[in-house]
């Protein structure tokens, strides 16, 4: 036996034993994925799974329905919104000279899209009067006093009641 022989037969021992072990360990990763497999089945058949799946399967077609309901309720409440007051504005006054303590008003009231009304309540010795004028995209088919201008300016330049 040559020297290349020997040297051949070395590296074929070797080889041979670089496998064993590659295949020992491989046996170990399937014994550990068998045993963690037979905890997830333990006390229950292939019968159980299908139906736990397909209960599964059917509680998510459910919530798909709930959530397109929802969405359309949401939507239908975003319109009612748009039309809902959202903006008001305020000016106190005195209507007269010979009475004080801005006991006049005018208040305007508006939807987002600047829909609403105009309210002036005047206050005199001879009692009080109130007027209300329809605002309609900001403007008003009926001339405005100052203080309505004024409060309908206030309404169209904030977000929401809370300014």
């Amino acid at each position: 036996m040559n020297v290349f022989e020997l040297i051949v037969g070395i590296i074929l021992v070797l080889a041979v034993a670089v496998l064993f072990m590659i295949v020992f360990a491989q046996k170990k990763q399937i014994k550990s994925l068998e045993q963690r497999y037979n905890r997830f089945l333990r006390g229950k058949d292939v019968e159980n799974m299908e139906e736990i799946i397909l209960k599964r399967f059917s509680e998510i077609n459910m919530l798909k329905k709930s959530t397109k309901t929802v969405a359309e309720s949401l939507s239908g409440i975003d319109e009612m919104g748009q039309a809902s007051f959202q903006k008001m504005g305020i000016v106190k006054y005195d209507a007269f000279d010979e009475i004080g303590g801005n006991l006049s008003f005018a208040v305007a009231i508006l939807s987002k899209k600047n829909n609403g009304f105009v309210l002036n309540s005047v206050h005199g010795k001879e009692g009080c009067y109130t007027y209300l004028k329809e605002i309609v995209n900001g403007e008003s088919y009926i001339a405005l006093g100052a203080e309505e201008q004024q409060a309908l300016d206030k309404a169209k330049n904030t977000d929401n009641f809370m300014e």
